[in-house]
């Protein structure tokens, strides 16, 4: 069974980055479509982005971090990474990543996806 655990979270200032981790154990990415959400409390999570599968390598962001944001796989350490860039405090969240395999109409969704990492938090605050 799949499993995925989030790391490279933390606090940094306004307009830093950071990069998050989701390392992969049990088995490979492999033809998953791995996405990145987001969720702060009292509010439902929020997609991030994903990478649609190593066929197709089709890139998929939310406008809200789309040129500031950047998702890329290592095959060989079977991880996705996501490169935060230009952080603001609205970018404030616990952090998940997740592997599934959505149609199109769902790659956006939570319910697109069925195996999920413990999340990492990331603020942003001066």
């Amino acid at each position: 069974q799949l499993q995925l655990v989030e790391s490279g979270g933390g606090l940094v200032q306004p307009g830093g980055s950071l990069r998050l981790s989701c390392a992969a154990s049990g088995g490979t990415f492999g033809h998953y479509t791995v996405g990145w959400f987001r969720q702060t409390p009292g509010k439902e999570r929020e997609f991030v982005g994903a990478l649609r599968g190593p066929a197709q390598n089709t890139y998929f962001y939310a406008d809200s971090v789309k040129g500031r944001f950047t998702i890329s796989r290592d095959n060989a350490k079977n991880t996705v990474y996501l490169q935060m860039n230009r952080l603001n405090t609205e970018d404030t969240a616990l952090y998940f990543c997740a592997a599934g395999q959505p149609i199109l109409s769902t790659i956006r969704t939570e319910q697109g996806y069925r195996i999920w990492g413990q999340g990492t938090q990331v603020t942003v605050s001066s």
